[in-house]
């Protein structure tokens, strides 16, 4: 069996919050609008079920990490690239040699309170983390474990939310 991996998966809360995926019906949701190659590439490559996902916020305030969750369903074709007048169509892509995928997660856990990305940048045990480094923007990232425990370790201090 494969050595389960790790990622961040960056959403504008305003767009789909952390919140949006624990009131899903099932707590699960497509992860899709994927229009990058680089994380395309992951999706298709190197993503399968079981792996751990931090579920961030970006463009909020502040930015965080607010909780968990796990792929439930690897790369497939992202239909949203054929529908004409969608948020995420692309005319180039289409159903014979989709380009674009997307992946389903399930929501494990709530933060007893975010991780903030000021907090990730002060601490010495992630400096590695790709989300620290300027200039990196894609919105799924590969984390090492040793981040993931680091991360769940700070998100699970307090008291929990209530």
């Amino acid at each position: 069996m494969a050595e389960r991996r790790y990622w961040l998966f960056k959403s504008e809360p305003t767009n789909y919050s952390f919140q949006d995926l624990l009131g899903e019906e099932d707590r699960t949701a497509e992860w899709d609008g994927v229009r990058n190659y680089q994380v395309r590439n992951f999706m298709r490559d190197e993503m399968k079920v079981g792996d751990g996902v931090l579920f961030y916020h970006s463009s909020a305030k502040p930015t965080a990490v607010m909780g968990t969750a796990t792929v439930v369903k690897e790369a497939y074709p992202d239909s949203t690239a054929w529908e004409p007048g969608a948020k995420y169509y692309d005319p180039k892509s289409n159903p014979d040699d989709p380009t674009w995928l997307m992946v389903d997660i399930l929501a494990d856990q709530e933060f007893n309170r975010p991780v903030t990305l000021q907090e990730i940048k002060k601490n010495p045990k992630l400096q590695g983390m790709m989300v620290v480094k300027r200039g990196v923007r894609i919105s799924i990232q590969p984390v090492s474990k040793e981040d993931w425990d680091e991360i769940i370790a700070l998100g699970m201090e307090g008291q929990p939310n209530s």
